[in-house]
């Protein structure tokens, strides 16, 4: 399941839209109208976000055990 954000399209000129998050399987269509209000959405597509190490991994170092 994912998590996906809605934003409102005001019908008003100058009217805030108003964002919402939704959790939806991928295999769902996207929301056409706001579930509270009845105001026509659109998906709001963001940035993701990942983990960068640089560096070698302390996995993957060879170091010997020290030996008692």
């Amino acid at each position: 399941m994912a998590t996906y954000i809605y934003e409102t399209i005001p019908r008003r000129k100058g009217a805030k839209p108003r964002r919402f998050e939704l959790v939806q399987s991928m295999k769902d269509k996207p929301l056409t109208r706001d579930p509270k209000s009845g105001e026509p959405v659109k998906r709001v597509i963001t940035g993701g976000c990942g983990v960068v190490f640089h560096g070698p991994s302390i996995m993957s170092m060879k170091v010997p055990r020290r030996s008692r």
